[in-house]
């Protein structure tokens, strides 16, 4: 798969991926909810560290640039 992922995004990605982790285990956010945070925080730091975004491709998205 080709990267098409910038380093600001991927940074964004990891960031928000810690917060959703630090909301849940501090008891802020409970239940399903939080159940469905942690999920999605797995998906942004496993495609954050591969740096290609599955959903970008049918769209043509890039966030990287050409000299990343």
């Amino acid at each position: 798969m080709k990267k098409n992922m910038g380093m600001a995004d991927r940074i964004l990605r990891v960031m928000l991926a810690v917060l959703a982790v630090v909301l849940y285990f501090t008891g802020v956010v409970t239940g399903t909810a939080g159940i469905v945070m942690l999920a999605v925080a797995g998906v942004f730091l496993l495609v954050s560290s591969i740096g290609s975004c599955p959903l970008y491709l049918p769209f043509g998205i890039r966030t990287k640039s050409k000299t990343e």
